[in-house]
């Protein structure tokens, strides 16, 4: 099928990627799946096989041949007990060395899957109420929301019937949109409903915040925030605002299809929705916006209401529901094994009512624990190593998949991560927190633009040798007041990493030496 974006899409360069999508639509080969499994992986024709079945969320990795990524998607980062043990039956029974990884979007990845099982898990996913469709390349990317949404009691919007609303009109409540398979790049939305900026509105393409306008409680709009590798830019106010009802919905629509049917596609490293912005300018953008929604857009609120410290979620916090508690609890870099997953479930259902949140920082938060189940739960032994209060450096650590399994990172990323942090916790005091991420690529997936101290993988040369390394930023600001950090060194060998994290940490954000220890780990004298 031929997507309805093709038709506008003429008279224009096409960069390679326009040219296999207006060939075939990625989504056309979910009718090919059963023969694609059939064939077997090496069969499969390299386009389909490497680009269109990231459509269905299947990711072909060359550092793991015939061992696929799985992406789901999981709107506003809340999954059941039951969607938990399905994603774990499927990773123990068909995941060949898999796993189970949170994403800096509410989401979870599966790991090692096998194209001959894909049928099979499809139709699992399929019982279970899950989806994987449109999760990569040219879509919308899972839909992010605060994690404590409806449990929360400073909330103001509960958001998570709008963020269910917005994905469905997106895929088609699941089953696929070709209305919105050909954006000219890929695109992330977020609404945000509580006061901490938990969704990191400013790195969304569009992103809803809560504002009062004239007394009403609703949502200002920002656009066009993104991260690449040659641009990162933070988003820009629409100037408008919207109630929080179903004009989210036709808003992002109206938002998509302008993108859709004019967004740049020569270039692909210019295709971002902000470069469409930048190109028109924002008033022209906003009028053609205002046509496809259908009505003029109210003006923006003065000012919004997020003006919280951002908030990790990590430990143990009262719901607005009297005598109920949510438990946050520290994933290290995100990384869950089936058995790790199963006891979540468990943990869930046991102590919970069966359901569980996903955070931006890779974290899992188990809501609605009576008070009187509190202490029994905090003794169940899984918390000994998804710890309630982890060391600050590691509890703030992000990052994305790394070599280990991404063919683009140039580093491994969540070991070498996870090791240093830890490290650094036993010889350092904090007495402030530090939020550590670490992205493998200038693809930015594991966000150092917004960490205090954020490190993209490179590399460089080192006696004579290409060794791993890092460019290093900082000044990244989440929360209130959130802005962008910039780059501050380049191509720092991995090897040497330690000193010079420890050196920053001591001169930019007070930590102190332990044990008499200086910057380099030596003892004075």
């Amino acid at each position: 099928m031929v997507n309805t974006a093709a038709n506008a899409v003429t008279n224009v360069k096409l960069n390679k990627f326009e040219k296999f999508k207006a060939v075939k639509d990625g989504l056309d080969v979910k009718d090919e799946l059963e023969y694609f499994a059939k064939i077997g992986w090496e069969a499969v024709d390299d386009t389909d096989l490497k680009q269109r079945l990231k459509w269905l969320g299947i990711f072909f990795r060359p550092v793991t041949p015939g061992k696929f990524m799985l992406r789901m998607r999981m709107p506003h980062g809340v999954l059941s007990s039951y969607k938990l043990r399905v994603l774990a039956e499927i990773v123990q029974r068909y995941g060949d060395e898999g796993s189970g990884d949170i994403t800096t979007r509410q989401n979870i990845q599966l790991r090692g899957i096998r194209l001959e099982d894909v049928p099979a898990i499809f139709q699992q996913l399929q019982d279970a109420g899950m989806t994987s469709v449109q999760s990569g390349m040219d879509n919308v990317r899972n839909i992010t929301g605060s994690p404590v949404s409806g449990i929360d009691a400073d909330e103001l919007i509960d958001t998570q019937g709008l963020v269910i609303k917005v994905q469905d009109m997106i895929t088609g409540n699941g089953e696929g949109n070709y209305a919105f398979t050909n954006l000219p790049r890929k695109f992330n939305i977020a609404i945000e409903g509580g006061r901490d900026n938990s969704i990191h509105a400013e790195i969304n393409d569009i992103a809803f915040v809560p504002a009062y306008r004239e007394g009403t409680l609703g949502f200002n709009v920002v656009v066009g925030g993104f991260f690449s590798a040659k641009r990162c830019e933070a988003a820009i106010p629409l100037h408008a605002w919207v109630p929080p009802n179903d004009d989210v919905i036709e808003l992002c629509r109206a938002i998509l299809l302008v993108y859709r049917d004019h967004g740049l596609r020569a270039n692909r490293q210019k295709s971002r929705l902000m470069w469409l912005i930048d190109e028109w300018g924002l008033d022209k953008f906003r009028a053609e916006v205002e046509q496809v929604f259908g009505q003029p857009l109210l003006s923006a609120a003065p000012k919004d209401e997020m003006d919280w410290d951002k908030r990790d979620h990590i430990g143990i916090h009262a719901q607005k529901q009297s005598g109920l508690n949510y438990v946050g609890l520290h994933v290290p870099v995100g990384r869950l094994q089936a058995e790790e997953m199963f006891d979540l479930a468990r943990l869930a259902e046991v102590y919970g009512s069966g359901e569980l949140r996903l955070t931006v920082e890779q974290n899992i938060i188990v809501p609605n624990i009576p008070d009187s189940r509190l202490e029994t739960f905090l003794q169940e032994p899984l918390l000994k190593k998804f710890s309630i209060a982890p060391a600050p450096l590691t509890r703030s650590l992000v990052s994305c998949t790394g070599s280990r399994f991404c063919d683009f990172a140039l580093v491994e990323t969540k070991q070498q991560a996870l090791g240093l942090a830890q490290l650094l916790d036993t010889e350092l005091t904090l007495n402030q927190p530090v939020r550590v991420h670490w992205t493998g690529c200038p693809n930015s997936c594991g966000q150092p633009q917004v960490a205090d101290i954020g490190f993209m993988g490179t590399k460089t040369r080192k006696n004579g040798k290409t060794v791993e390394a890092v460019d290093i930023y900082m000044g990244g600001k989440v929360g209130k007041d959130a802005h962008l950090g910039e780059r501050v060194r380049q191509a720092v060998p991995c090897d040497e990493l330690k000193d010079v994290l420890k050196a920053l940490l001591i001169e930019h954000f007070n930590a102190e030496p332990q044990n008499g220890l200086v910057a380099n780990g030596s003892t004075p004298g």
